[in-house]
């Protein structure tokens, strides 16, 4: 990962498929969440190294996705993730979905993510770091 996380750009390529379609013809929400989410997972096993990944397991705590125009079947995809700031033990995430066909926005989203002790399943804090490479400096007074 480079030294700066703010700057940082985590790709997947994804093909629209047939299961992805709902009655409306084109990709269903529920799914653009589990690209949101296919994303940071594989930036996640991309990145981390193998001590920082016995340190933690991640769950959501929060999703928000703003959806602009719909991916129809055959699309190609791009699911870009970078990471935000983080608290004591929350971190934002953040994902665009783009069509590569005229480098389309379909979707934007936050994510909030909660490191869990492995062996408890209990949220907690992390390394100082694990904090620099997947976090940003928080805005002052946050």
């Amino acid at each position: 990962m480079n030294s700066d996380p703010s700057t940082q750009r985590f790709e997947i390529q994804i093909q629209v498929a047939g299961e992805d379609i709902d009655e409306l013809g084109h990709v269903n929400n529920v799914v653009y969440l589990a690209w949101v989410q296919r994303a940071a997972i594989a930036h996640w096993s991309a990145e981390a190294t193998p001590a920082e990944k016995a340190e933690a397991l991640w769950v959501v705590a929060r999703h928000e996705i703003d959806y602009r125009h719909p991916a129809r079947l055959g699309d190609r995809i791009v699911a870009r993730t970078w990471v935000g700031t983080s608290t004591g033990r929350t971190f934002d995430r953040h994902t665009e979905i783009r069509r590569v066909e005229g480098d389309v926005l379909l979707a934007r989203a936050r994510t909030v993510w909660v490191p869990i002790e492995p062996s408890t399943g209990r949220p907690k804090s992390v390394s100082e770091g694990m904090r620099r490479r997947f976090s940003t400096r928080p805005e002052p007074g946050n």
